[in-house]
């Protein structure tokens, strides 16, 4: 028992965008979002709160220009896919869309697919919630992360 407040994991991930329209169609043919809430203010369309068919997380995209523009190039979030196979589709149907990435790694405790950039050059990571390796009951510690994953990955293979 703990005295921790209960919580229902996210909610929703909110970026700011430049343009709605074109980040609205990116999330859409890239990734599957739709459109669930459209946000106006004085008959303007301001956000939109995307829901995704397949399990993906509520996101939630508003225009603001100067913020996407200083959030460009950070990885705010990494978005969770079942699986090895499943990252694997995903990083072959990007780049059949034309889209370029790091590619699948072995990461520390699963698969990652990073450097993805959408049209704001917000990094959307991609984590595999099954993992190849658990951590201990005293957790773990990572030193050094991609060079640990490389070094580790090497081991089992």
């Amino acid at each position: 028992m703990t005295d921790a407040p209960r919580l229902d994991g996210i909610h929703h991930v909110k970026l700011p965008v430049r343009d709605l329209e074109r980040s609205l169609a990116w999330y859409n043919t890239r990734l599957g979002y739709e459109v669930e809430i459209e946000f106006r203010e004085k008959g303007v369309l301001m956000g939109c709160a995307l829901r995704h068919p397949n399990g993906g997380p509520m996101l939630a995209l508003r225009l603001d220009p100067a913020r996407a523009e200083a959030a460009a190039g950070f990885d705010y979030f990494a978005i969770g896919v079942p699986g090895k196979e499943e990252i694997d589709d995903l990083a072959e149907r990007l780049v059949a869309l034309g889209e370029t990435h790091a590619g699948v790694h072995f990461a520390t405790i699963g698969w990652i697919l990073p450097e993805l950039h959408d049209p704001d050059g917000h990094e959307a990571r991609f984590y595999t919630t099954s993992h190849h390796t658990e951590p201990g009951p005293d957790g773990l510690t990572v030193d050094d992360a991609r060079e640990s994953a490389e070094r580790r990955e090497r081991e089992l293979t």
